[in-house]
């Protein structure tokens, strides 16, 4: 650059660098056991994983956590440069490095005593340490949901841990949040993993279809469907073409229930009505259905009660009710997946839905009625808001507190974290996190995710589509990782406008 002349400042340790293969640079200035900093003297970039050699603990792992350039120029050398005038720069690159650990001979991993030493050299990681100390094994037990960033390591998640200490997948719209669900309920399924997908728009269906992968990927991907396997319900089966009804009995609604689903007040005098109505079918008859009800309202003749059997008139042409009703063993069935297809329902009705399916899968588990499973919630902020409390936050409070221990699973995917019920949330101890940007989602995930650093925060804004912070699930620490392509098709792709 013409009127510039750059020259690097002096390195003590220059003839060491060049005959070092993978050296990155030398420790200096005040060293400790947890972090330190190094002249940068060949290229490396920020997460770059290195070791350096520790007096007792030996060969120990750490990650470049920030890289600085230190120059000479000051105010008044930019003014010269302003205006043109040669000016010697001296400058160094310099690496701020976090100490991940090393495993002791118990396989634990350790955080060194004692300090490392100044003048030691810090080189780039081989991949048997960083498999090691961040135990990521070739675990064919594991759900293989992508590569470490910038190695050619798998990292698998386990799934035991997952099922046990619940999952959450958190991105903003459009950072591929349905994309790693689907890779992760692969995996899931390759594993005879019972499970429930709660699937609000209808996007989990195109599993069952074999993928677009490219065959030269780096992934080891093939495409397959998972069909076989797969079975989904509606309860707008007309609307959502391929699927089986799913139908409640009505002689088991309370009357709170109806009043929410027919958007009507809770008045002592509705639900006072309809308490007698249903008491008095009750009966007469075994099971009665909405027209029953219906029929039995009309004859009273000293309350007017024509607003609410509109309602009613209403809500029996959604189709919602049978005399038998959807049987649960129909819609878990061990090591298949159902997908409950809710597009086209109205939110008033899914949250009907959605209560009711996760009460019975709950209570049906406590009695070990029904195999250990997992139930994915889409759209998750709609079940367990944070403010306001609707039909199924109750529930969902339950399962993650409770649902551990009965050998139910939780999975909450949501592209908005701060209006998730913080305490569901905070229960998910393995996260998947995408780009995020907001700054209220920001702060939600910092404050429910465990190991979440300033710095990862920091990250998680710049992402790009395809890379995912991965916490938990088995792993030692916080890892960012490139998402393996889907085996399925992936039916949560924007439309097109052009």
């Amino acid at each position: 650059m013409d009127g510039m002349c750059l020259t690097e400042m002096e390195d003590p340790a220059e003839e060491v660098q060049e005959a070092e293969e993978g050296l990155v640079g030398i420790t200096f200035g005040d060293v400790g056991s947890t972090s330190l900093q190094c002249n940068i003297c060949n290229p490396a970039d920020k997460g770059e994983y290195v070791m350096i050699d520790h007096p007792t603990a030996g060969l120990v792992l750490g990650q470049i956590d920030q890289i600085e350039r230190k120059t000479n120029v000051s105010i008044e050398k930019a003014m010269e440069l302003s205006e043109g005038k040669d000016v010697e720069i001296e400058e160094t690159m310099v690496g701020h490095i976090h100490v991940i650990g090393y495993r002791d001979s118990r396989g634990l991993l350790k955080i060194p005593g004692n300090p490392f030493r100044a003048g030691e050299k810090i080189l780039l990681a081989d991949e048997k340490l960083i498999r090691d100390v961040l135990g990521l094994k070739n675990d064919s037990t594991g759900a293989y949901i992508g590569k470490l960033q910038g190695h050619d390591i798998p990292v698998s998640l386990n799934i035991n841990s997952i099922a046990q200490k619940h999952l959450s997948v958190l991105a903003k719209t459009g950072s591929g949040k349905s994309y790693t669900t689907g890779v992760v309920i692969e995996e899931m399924m390759k594993h005879d993993v019972t499970m429930v997908i709660l699937d609000p728009h209808g996007e989990y269906s195109s599993m069952a279809r074999p993928g677009n992968v490219d065959p030269s990927n780096d992934f080891d991907v093939k495409p397959h469907g998972f069909g076989d396997i797969m079975t989904e319900f509606s309860p707008n089966p007309e609307i959502n073409p391929g699927s089986r009804p799913l139908n409640f009995t009505f002689k088991n609604m309370r009357a709170i229930e109806l009043l929410d689903m027919m958007g009507m007040s809770k008045t002592k005098s509705n639900k006072t009505a309809l308490e007698a109505a249903t008491s008095r079918l009750e009966a007469l008859k075994g099971y009665y259905g909405i027209p029953d009800l219906i029929q039995l309202l009309k004859k009273n003749e000293e309350d007017d009660m024509s607003s609410m059997i509109r309602n009613l008139e209403d809500l029996d042409s959604k189709g919602l009710f049978s005399p038998e009703g959807t049987r649960m063993d129909e819609i878990v069935q061990k090591g298949k997946t159902s997908i409950v297809n809710l597009k086209g329902t109205p939110p008033d009705v899914q949250g009907f839905v959605v209560n009711r399916l996760c009460t019975a899968l709950f209570e049906l588990r406590k009695r070990n009625k029904i195999p250990p499973m997992m139930l994915f919630a889409e759209e998750a902020h709609n079940f367990c808001p944070q403010q306001g409390k609707i039909e199924s936050s109750e529930i969902f409070q339950t399962i993650a507190s409770e649902g551990r221990k009965f050998g139910l699973g939780l999975a909450l995917i949501t592209q908005r974290a701060a209006k998730v019920d913080k305490n569901v949330l905070s229960q998910c101890n393995t996260q998947i996190i995408l780009k995020v940007t907001n700054p209220n989602d920001l702060r939600a995930i910092e404050s429910s995710v465990e190991g979440i650093t300033k710095d990862m925060t920091e990250e998680i804004q710049r992402l790009p589509v395809g890379e995912a912070i991965v916490s938990g699930g088995g792993l030692s620490e916080p890892l960012i990782i490139d998402v393996r392509p889907r085996e399925s098709q992936d039916g949560g792709e924007s439309i097109k406008v052009v």
